[in-house]
């Protein structure tokens, strides 16, 4: 018998995911999932899981997982820290549910320094509800809400999440990074390590923000998707950091 390898984490459960074809929230998962069990704290992990097209979550991580309301996961992670000061906590949120109807909670949570992890994923647009414009939705892209386009004049410029929690005192590490390729993919788990270390490590609240793809709702090819992203998601959201330990803006 040949040797295994490469298996599945045991961050996450043996089952498959309810995600679209070419969809990038699987890659996402599994890197959490090899980081918590890496750093040997599934048994003391606890995610909160957001509404949006990851909102069975806690189906697939192999640690101890809470549902949240629409938008409320980093108060409800907060809640939890607070009472389990010594177990590692992460929010997994998508742009809809983090910059839109989440947006006081993490903003605030952020300022507080909560010593949470949140994972924002950022695919341009709502997923699970059928397509519509949202907050982060790039001027100019068709949405089921902005057919032609959204319009700057009528619907503003897409939020920048990170840039903006950046300017707070609170956050300890911020980062935005993509999955678009082996070598991002590799630079993506390296900062959602550094994370979760710098929660364990008390320094604050941190947040990783991964540009993702959502072929379904963007009506293209996965390999097409992950192009669109690289060609106008990232000039207008940069890869980087953002907030480092020790930094006030």
């Amino acid at each position: 018998m040949a040797d295994k390898v490469f298996q599945r984490t045991k961050g996450l459960q043996d089952r498959p995911f309810h995600y679209c074809p070419g969809c990038t929230h699987g890659i996402i998962h599994r890197l959490v999932a090899e980081v918590l069990e890496e750093l040997n704290v599934l048994d003391k992990a606890i995610g909160v899981a957001p509404v949006g097209c990851s909102v069975f979550a806690y189906d697939y991580f192999n640690c101890d997982m809470q549902e949240a309301a629409h938008g409320r996961a980093p108060a409800v992670g907060t809640g939890i820290k607070r009472v389990h000061p010594d177990k590692v906590v992460f929010t997994y949120q998508g742009d809809g549910d983090l910059a839109s109807i989440g947006t006081a909670e993490i903003v605030h949570a952020a300022m507080r320094g909560e010593k949470i992890t949140t994972i924002f994923v950022n695919n341009a647009i709502y997923g699970m509800t059928g397509g519509q414009m949202a907050p982060t939705t790039l001027v100019g892209q068709k949405a089921t809400t902005s057919p032609l386009g959204r319009d700057k004049n009528h619907a503003g410029s897409p939020i920048r999440m990170s840039e903006m929690l950046a300017t707070l005192d609170g956050p300890a590490y911020i980062e935005r990074v993509t999955v678009t390729t082996p070598a991002n993919i590799r630079k993506a788990k390296k900062a959602i390590r550094k994370a979760f270390e710098l929660q364990m490590e008390g320094k604050g609240f941190t947040m990783i923000e991964v540009l993702s793809t959502c072929p379904t709702n963007w009506g293209l090819t996965p390999v097409e998707a992950l192009r669109w992203l690289e060609e106008n998601m990232i000039p207008y959201y940069p890869l980087g950091v953002y907030k480092t330990p020790g930094e006030v803006k």
